[in-house]
């Protein structure tokens, strides 16, 4: 029986990758051939997929992107002995995209079977949890410490410092909170991870949990993830099944449990505080600060919230030791970066790499440039609230100090690219609009600047009084920034000034003359 492995990531069944399968197998079986279809994650090379891999003496050889005409040549081909074929990619493992990247966090995606506890194991799986109940907390927040993992959710604050204020925190209650909410432009990489080997992000809640004394986690997913949600519940199960997760872990008598909830759609709800009271019964608004909620979070207990990148990243510092995780990377981002290209690129997809990268081997290196084929005119960092990056600026490299420069943010890691038919005048008043639609409308600077963004936006677009509605938003945008209660309005000037700064022409078009009388 020959063995293939097809992806049920939900970018690939968005084009097709469960017609793929379905075809796959009543070839097959018209021809007397009998198959073990592996369903696995996805490798993150969404412009291939969907995509099969067969096992073969050579190694797991692929081919794609493939569509329903191209399934009985495959079969005529002998595809299933890793015969040439016009859709052969060969070993993934070769491939530039894959070849140059440094796969820690997703070194399983696409390869393993998510649900398989036997497969997590044999990829090494769970060596970093038996490392962690051998060091006990204070060892644990000290390698976490020393690996300078940094959170990858946007504020990029130090993990190990967060865990170890809980750690030292005296309280009948602890919780572990991943924020799975991901919303950003762009974004799929917690997605991904949950989908293709949720096992990691559990062992990293897990130990997360044994370092500063929680027995309680929960995981946070956007309800727009219903295949991410499903796969991670039945992961919880299995792992509680086998005694990772329960009254006694791994026989340690530590308890540790989890379970998930659906968030309803709020934007807002990627603030760690408004994820929060979303998560105690309440409508997602955005909690004053301090108390920070390593202090008081979750029901008013000491709370670590950290995102699915962060949480995913432990495993393997604990397994392999802070000083080769910290071994990748650049002065004080260190370890590895999941990116996520997106947008009018010819090669989307996820790309794990040290930071220290440039933009311009992201988007032209691994991305291929745009998929139109145009001069990239802009690339916006870090989210809807992230900076606009003009073509001149892609030496810039990419870590959280050398964006931070650039009045810009790393973000959770996504990049849009745009080519030069792009008005970024328009998307200047996109942030706002967007601002405004996603605001909880706690704080006024937030909930009515970014209205009256777009009203200002309006009229320079429309060319009325240019010189007092310029005026007018740069003051708009500095009381956004400095007055506004959380990122979700204090940045949203971010997008809007990076785009007047690098591209002031699509901000001075003249209006349309107006018609002529009749």
């Amino acid at each position: 029986m020959t063995r293939i492995f097809l992806s049920r990531d939900a970018a690939s069944l968005a084009v097709g990758a469960e017609r793929i399968g379905r075809l796959l197998a009543e070839e097959a079986a018209r021809r007397g051939l009998a198959l073990d279809t592996v369903r696995t994650g996805s490798r993150g090379m969404f412009w291939l997929e969907p995509l099969v891999e067969v096992e073969t003496a050579e190694g797991r050889i692929a081919y794609g992107p493939l569509e329903a005409a191209d399934i009985p040549g495959l079969f005529e081909a002998g595809f299933l002995q890793g015969a040439p074929h016009p859709r052969r990619l060969g070993r993934l493992e070769d491939h530039p995209f894959l070849a140059r990247q440094s796969r820690l966090t997703f070194a399983r995606c696409g390869l393993v079977d998510p649900l398989s506890l036997d497969d997590y194991l044999t990829h090494g799986g769970f060596q970093g949890l038996d490392r962690a109940l051998a060091l006990g907390p204070s060892g644990i927040v000290a390698e976490v410490r020393e690996s300078g993992l940094r959170g990858r959710g946007g504020a990029g604050f130090p993990a190990g410092i967060k865990w170890d204020t809980v750690l030292h925190l005296e309280a009948d209650q602890k919780y572990v909170v991943c924020n799975a909410d991901e919303g950003d432009s762009g974004t799929y990489a917690d997605r991904m991870l949950m989908e293709g080997d949720p096992f990691c992000l559990i062992e990293g809640m897990i130990i997360a949990g044994l370092a500063v004394g929680a027995t309680k986690g929960f995981i946070y997913i956007r309800s727009e993830y219903p295949h991410a949600h499903r796969t991670v519940n039945r992961a919880i199960a299995l792992a509680a099944q086998a005694g990772y997760l329960g009254p006694s872990v791994r026989g340690s008598g530590r308890a540790f449990t989890l379970e998930t909830r659906l968030g309803a759609g709020a934007y807002i709800c990627g603030e760690e505080t408004a994820l929060l009271e979303s998560l105690e019964g309440r409508r997602g608004v955005v909690r004053a600060k301090p108390p920070l909620p390593a202090l008081k979070g979750l029901f008013g207990k000491p709370t670590v919230v950290n995102n699915v990148l962060s949480f995913a990243a432990v495993p393997w510092i604990l397994a392999h030791g802070a000083q080769a995780y910290a071994g990748f990377g650049m002065g004080q981002s260190r370890g590895t970066m999941p990116v996520q290209l997106a947008g009018n690129i010819r090669h989307a997809g996820l790309v794990e790499i040290g930071f220290g990268t440039t933009l311009r081997e992201l988007v032209h290196g691994f991305g291929g440039g745009t998929a139109t084929g145009r001069p990239v005119k802009a690339v916006q960092v870090g989210g809807p609230l992230g900076a606009y990056f003009p073509e001149s600026m892609l030496d810039l490299p990419y870590d959280y100090e050398a964006l931070a420069e650039a009045k810009g943010m790393l973000g959770h890691g996504g990049i849009v690219v745009f080519d030069d038919t792009v008005d970024l005048a328009q998307q200047a008043r996109f942030a706002f609009a967007f601002c405004a639609a996603e605001s909880c409308g706690k704080c006024t600077p937030c909930r009515i600047g970014a209205v009256r963004g777009v009203e200002i936006m309006d009229r320079i677009i429309a060319g009325t009084e240019r010189e007092r509605n310029f005026a007018l938003l740069d003051d708009l945008c500095r009381l956004m920034t400095d007055a506004s209660l959380c990122a979700m309005g204090g940045l949203t000037p971010v997008p809007v000034q990076s785009a007047l700064t690098h591209f002031p022409d699509d901000f001075d078009k003249a209006p349309p003359l107006p018609a002529a009388a009749e």
